[in-house]
C-alpha cells in the first residue's frame, strides 16, 4: 500500500524523535492512506494530533513545534503562507518567537495549508497546541473552512466524539492575570512601587510572560502580577532571566525610608552569610535591596545617553585655597568637592530644563536644585540629599556633607534626607583614581553627573609662542548621563557648558 506525502511528513517527525511509524498500531498506518476512523491519537512536540475521520479528507493537525531543547512555549510573529497556499519542503511556514530568538518553522514536505488555527500575535502558545492543518491536495483545503480545534480539550469541535487525548500531553493555555494599569511614580519615592503593574502588560491589563518565567517566579515566591518587573523579551515580554535577575523590594515605595530609619536605630540583626562549597551568599539590608531595585528599574526604563567634557580646575583650586586661608586653620575647611557640588547646582540655574522629571505625559520642572550626593561604599553606600543647594553658601554645604559622612562612618544614619530623592545626582569618583564614569540615572531624575580624578595634564597654551607652547594644568573629566525623554543633546551640552564655565570662572558661583 502506498504511503501519502502526509504520511512521509509524519514519519519524518517520528524519526526526529527517535521512533518510526512501524512502532504504532496498524490502524494508524492505515489511517494515513485508507482514511480509517478513528486513528490513534499521537502527541509529539510539534505534532499535536493526527486524526482522520470519514467526514474529512486526509489531513494533519500540526501543533506548536519545540524548536529548542528548553522551549516550552512560543508566539507566532507572522505567517509566511496564507490559508490555501501551497508549500514545498524547506519553505518557511511561519516565524516563531521564543524566549531567546525568532526562529523559522520550515516544512518537511510538500503540502497545502488548509486552516490556520492560531493567528500571529503576542499571545504565547504552549508546545504541542494545534496551530495549523495541512492537506496533500489543494482541492481538499476548502473542507476545513469551519474546522475548529478546542485547545482546552485538544479535540475538534466539529469532529465526532472520540477518545480524549492525554491531558498531560496537551495542557491548557494559562489564563492571563488581570493587573491594574501602571501609575507614574512620584518624585519623592525612593523605589518603584511593588504593588503596581508590570511593564510587560497589554492594553487589557494582561501580564505577558513566558511559561518558564512563571515557573521561575513561582519557585522564587514572586507574583508577576504584583511586582514592577520590566520584560526584556520580544515586545517587552517577561522572560525567565528577567525573573532570575529581579531583586525583590521590601514593600512599596514607603519602605525605603522605614528601612533607613531601622538602620539608624541599629535594631536589625545582620543575617549570616550562606556558605557553600564554591560560593557565599551575602544577605543585603532592606535599604540596599530597595536601592538596587530602583537602579535596575531606572536602567531598563530610562533611555540613557552620555556627554563628556574636560574641565580645568586651576581657578577653582585657587579659590579654595583663598577661602580656607580666610577661614583659618582651626575652622572647618572648604573642600574641592564642596565647590564642585555648588558648581553643579549653579549650572542648573543656567540650564533649568535639566532640573526636571519625566511624568509619563508631561515634564515637571523644579524650582529648587536638590542634589543627591553619593557617599560611602559597599553596605555603607548612601546618597543623602542636599536641599536647595543653588541658594546655599559653601560653608553650609560643607557642614552638612561633613555631618552626613560622620553619621555614615558611625552607623548612625538618620533623617529623611538619607531616603529622599532630589532633582540631580552627584558622584565624585576622583578619590578612587577613576578617570571617568557613566552613572545610572536615578528615577525620576533626568540627569546624573559623575566626576573623575583630578590630574595634571600637559595642554597647549592659548597664547604660546616659539618653543614655549605647552603648559601643565589640573583637569578632570565630567560625564553627564541624560534621560533623552527630558534632556536632548542640545540641553545636555548647554548644562555641561554652564558647569565648565562655573568651574573655570568660579566668580560665577557668587551670582
Amino acid at each position: 500500500m502506498a504511503i501519502s506525502s502526509s504520511s512521509k511528513l509524519l514519519n519524518l517527525s517520528f524519526r526526529r524523535y527517535g521512533c518510526s511509524m512501524a512502532r504504532f498500531s496498524p490502524s494508524l498506518r492505515g489511517g494515513l492512506s485508507s482514511h480509517r476512523t478513528p486513528a490513534n491519537c499521537i502527541s509529539l512536540p510539534g505534532i499535536k494530533q493526527c486524526r482522520w475521520f470519514a467526514s474529512y479528507p486526509p489531513h494533519e493537525v500540526i501543533g506548536m513545534p519545540s524548536l529548542s531543547p528548553t522551549m516550552e512555549a512560543g508566539s507566532i510573529a507572522s505567517w509566511n503562507i496564507n490559508e490555501g497556499g501551497s508549500f514545498a519542503a524547506g519553505d518557511v511556514l511561519c516565524e516563531i518567537e521564543t524566549d531567546k530568538a525568532t526562529v523559522s518553522f520550515e516544512a518537511q514536505d510538500d503540502g497545502v495549508i488548509a486552516r490556520i488555527l492560531a493567528q500571529a500575535g503576542p499571545d504565547e502558545i504552549k508546545c504541542g497546541v494545534p496551530i495549523l492543518i495541512t492537506v496533500e491536495d489543494e482541492e481538499h483545503a476548502g473542507a476545513f473552512k469551519d474546522y475548529v480545534v478546542d485547545t482546552a480539550a485538544s479535540s475538534s469541535s466539529s469532529v465526532p466524539s472520540s477518545p480524549e487525548p492525554d491531558a498531560a500531553a496537551s495542557p491548557p493555555l494559562e489564563a492571563p492575570v488581570e493587573v491594574p494599569s501602571p501609575a507614574v511614580v512620584p518624585p519623592d519615592q525612593t523605589a518603584v512601587s511593588g504593588g503596581g503593574a508590570t511593564a510587560a502588560t497589554l492594553e487589557g491589563g494582561k501580564v505577558v510572560a513566558s511559561p518558564l518565567a512563571w515557573t521561575v517566579a513561582k519557585e522564587k515566591g514572586l507574583d508577576l502580577s504584583s511586582i514592577a518587573i520590566v520584560g526584556t523579551g520580544p515586545d517587552g515580554r517577561i522572560v525567565a532571566d528577567d525573573v532570575r535577575e529581579y531583586i525583590p523590594m521590601a514593600a512599596t515605595g514607603a519602605t525605603a525610608p522605614a528601612g533607613a530609619a531601622a538602620t539608624a536605630a541599629g535594631s536589625p540583626t545582620p543575617l549570616s552569610p550562606t556558605v557553600s562549597e564554591s560560593y557565599t551568599d551575602v544577605p543585603q539590608s532592606d535599604a540596599m535591596i530597595a536601592a538596587a531595585n530602583l537602579l535596575s528599574y531606572s536602567k531598563q526604563t530610562i533611555p540613557h545617553y552620555y556627554l563628556t567634557v574636560d574641565v580645568t580646575l586651576d581657578a577653582l583650586i585657587s579659590l579654595r585655597d583663598s577661602l580656607n586661608a580666610a577661614l583659618g586653620e582651626k575652622a572647618p575647611q572648604i573642600s574641592l568637592n564642596d565647590l564642585l557640588i555648588k558648581a553643579a547646582a549653579c549650572a542648573m540655574k543656567s540650564c533649568p530644563s535639566a532640573n526636571a522629571s519625566w511624568m509619563g505625559d508631561s515634564v515637571r520642572m523644579y524650582d529648587n536644585v536638590d542634589v543627591n550626593v553619593v557617599m560611602g561604599n559597599g553596605d555603607s553606600l548612601y546618597s543623602p540629599v542636599l536641599h536647595n543647594v543653588g541658594s546655599r553658601g559653601l560653608k553650609s554645604i560643607s557642614e552638612e556633607l561633613s555631618m552626613n559622612l560622620k553619621n555614615i562612618e558611625e552607623g548612625t544614619v538618620q533623617g529623611d534626607n538619607f531616603a529622599a530623592v532630589g532633582t540631580v545626582t552627584f558622584m565624585n569618583l576622583g578619590p578612587y583614581g577613576v578617570k571617568s564614569c557613566a552613572p545610572i540615572i536615578r528615577a525620576p531624575q533626568a540627569v546624573a553627573l559623575a566626576l573623575g580624578a583630578a590630574e595634571n595634564r600637559i595642554v597647549p597654551k592659548e597664547d604660546g609662542e616659539g618653543d614655549d607652547i605647552y603648559e601643565t594644568k589640573v583637569l578632570l573629566t565630567a560625564t553627564l548621563s541624560c534621560d533623552h525623554r527630558v534632556v536632548d543633546g542640545a540641553v545636555g551640552a548647554q548644562y555641561l557648558s554652564a558647569f565648565k564655565a562655573a568651574i573655570e570662572t568660579p566668580e560665577m558661583l557668587l551670582l
